[in-house]
């Protein structure tokens, strides 16, 4: 309290010095209404019930004993009751075990890993894929249709769709092929994003992948942010004002939805991560006379008006690298390391 009055006399503020000596406000007005001495730094006072080595050591000693090392506190505590006898409670063993180091884990299954995916970038259309399956509402309730959905994740484009009653490694794999022939393209090298689902792991399109030289990459087990372009896709299919209420009627009236959805979101739909261009535009590289159109309207509207404007016109340069999963930190092109935790667009990001 002395040193804390001469701070104060010296023109400190009080709280200031509080801070530096390790003690609250609160402490030093309480002591000014009640002095009492500080019992801060004085040694706790042991439980009367506190138990005694030897009583640790016996507790340590039934743990670890051959009839009992297999066995968990909450079954050794009830076997020894069987017995007639009382050592502690299951919480008291294993406050004792863990204190002695005891409580590591000793199965035979190891831990599971959650290493990150590896990151993929895509700096063109065609180099990496995304995919995954959705249910849609069949008529009789407790059963699904199932959309298989592909989407090249640097232009968002659907590349390819199909609507089936079931779920199959089989048809993911001819879909995928049909997707190549109407892309006309090379899967060789092309990198292909899943979950961890049957159809994804199945032994078909794990065979057909592997014949075609894609590189196949995999979400961490139940963790869906790993692929958050599929998911963000059947959030924007699901959530479309057009999407019915009520389940599908039919196999062919999901089918017919899901077409004219895709028909809307590759052509008409103005993609806010993509610069409000549409997935085909971008896709096929027609969206580079649009943002050029768009960035002389704005330039000759600050020409003619430019006190309306505080700084640059609004950037419609579209990101040139798309990230999936991205590392931690990414060196951009200038040779600075930009962290990056989110699977965004680096250039949109800087931009």
């Amino acid at each position: 309290m002395t040193l804390v009055k001469d701070a104060v006399a010296g023109g400190a503020r009080q709280h200031i010095a509080c801070r530096e000596l390790g003690i609250s406000v609160r402490t030093i007005e309480r002591w000014r209404q009640v002095p009492t001495v500080d019992r801060r730094c004085e040694r706790a006072v042991a439980p009367t019930n506190k138990l005694s080595n030897e009583e640790r050591e016996d507790i340590v000693q039934i743990a670890t004993s051959k009839e009992m090392r297999d066995l968990s506190p909450n079954q050794i505590v009830p076997l020894l009751a069987d017995q007639g006898i009382y050592k502690a409670s299951e919480r008291t063993f294993y406050r004792v075990l863990k204190a002695e180091k005891l409580l590591a884990h000793r199965g035979k299954p190891k831990p599971p890993m959650r290493r990150r995916p590896t990151g993929y970038v895509a700096t063109g259309p065609n180099q990496v894929y995304s995919w995954d399956i959705t249910y849609l509402k069949a008529p009789i309730c407790g059963t699904f249709f199932y959309l298989y959905m592909f989407v090249d994740v640097w232009s968002r484009k659907v590349v390819g769709y199909e609507v089936h009653e079931v779920e199959d490694a089989g048809l993911s794999a001819d879909l995928f092929k049909r997707i190549c022939s109407d892309e006309n393209i090379d899967p060789k090298g092309l990198v292909l994003h899943a979950d961890n689902g049957g159809p994804m792991r199945g032994s078909t399109m794990v065979a057909t992948l592997e014949k075609l030289g894609v590189s196949a990459s995999f979400s961490r087990p139940h963790v869906s942010d790993d692929n958050p372009y599929s998911k963000a896709l059947f959030r924007t299919l699901k959530y479309r004002p057009g999407y019915p209420d009520k389940p599908f009627a039919s196999l062919n009236a999901a089918r017919n939805w899901v077409t004219a959805f895709v028909a809307w979101y590759n052509d008409v739909h103005l993609h806010s991560a993509i610069r409000f261009v549409t997935p085909s535009d971008r896709h096929a590289g027609r969206d580079k006379e649009k943002l050029a159109k768009r960035h002389a309207v704005y330039t000759a509207a600050k020409a003619k008006s430019p006190l309306r404007w505080s700084g640059k016109t609004r950037n419609w340069q579209q990101p040139h690298v798309v990230w999936l999963n991205p590392p931690k930190v990414i060196v951009n092109s200038s040779g600075r390391s930009d962290g990056a935790t989110q699977p965004i667009d680096v250039e949109r990001r800087a931009a």
